[in-house]
């Protein structure tokens, strides 16, 4: 048996070790470390009872549950196995060569250049010292195509009033967000996944929250104003950043875009 050992058989366990490494440390940051901790374990007995004992009919019933098991692991953890390709899809390498065939495919391409990141800024000063709660989505590389869906269609180009207008406190495309995708405003009071992210801060609300979200399932950057503080922040990544000035929003808006 170890003569047939060769580096094949080497690479394979390295492989499986790294994927069990990154799949535990994946766990624990997302707080499920315990449930990972458990699928182990009863593949350790399945294995045990099945391939090493040979019990048939303890074998065939945890067979069964593992045949069941795979399908109830992927309703169980969707959010989980999401972010984790999201993640692997976000590879600085992977990411580079999918920007760069993307650049191939489409030319215009969802940057901002100046002239449309301004209006973004000034509107959101403005509503931070009026205390207007806002929700502004860009999207990026991943289409928001679903987002924009939930929403009303405006497909306008991007102005500082028209912006201050749609989340004035009594117009009724207030509470959602705005949707704006390859310099235009597509959409407003569109519906965005909340995160349930325990370790976002307790002061921060539904919009913070939905701003989280939506930067964890893509790679669109959030910005929100806050209706109780009238402070701006953005979310990037799954990632906040708090308390932005004009300069400091300006600033991610131009390098991110």
């Amino acid at each position: 048996m170890f003569l047939s050992f060769g580096i094949k058989d080497a690479i394979d366990i390295v492989l499986v070790a790294l994927v069990l490494y990154y799949t535990y440390r994946f766990m624990r940051e997302s707080r499920t470390l315990n449930v990972f901790v458990g699928i182990l374990a009863f593949i350790v007995v399945w294995l045990l009872v099945s391939r090493v004992l040979e019990m048939r009919l303890t074998g065939a019933i945890f067979d069964q549950f593992v045949n069941v098991g795979a399908l109830a692991i992927i309703v169980l953890f969707q959010e989980e196995i999401r972010k984790f390709l999201y993640s692997l899809g976000e590879h600085n390498k992977l990411h580079r060569v999918v920007r760069w065939f993307s650049s191939r495919r489409e030319t215009d391409g969802n940057g901002m250049g100046r002239e449309a990141i301004m209006p973004v800024v000034l509107a959101c000063i403005n509503m931070a010292r009026s205390k207007c709660g806002a929700l502004i989505v860009i999207e990026r590389t991943t289409p928001l195509d679903d987002i924009v869906a939930t929403g009303d269609h405006v497909d306008a180009n991007i102005n500082q009033r028209l912006i201050e207008n749609i989340f004035f406190k009594n117009s009724p495309l207030h509470d959602g967000a705005m949707v704006i995708s390859k310099q235009r405003i597509k959409a407003a009071g569109c519906i965005l996944p909340v995160s349930h992210d325990l370790n976002i801060p307790r002061e921060l609300g539904l919009r913070h929250r939905a701003a989280m979200g939506i930067s964890q399932a893509s790679d669109a950057i959030a910005i929100v104003v806050s209706e109780e503080t009238g402070r701006i922040s953005a979310a990037i990544k799954g990632q906040f950043r708090l308390r932005l000035s004009a300069e400091n929003l300006e600033a991610i808006l131009t390098e991110e875009l």
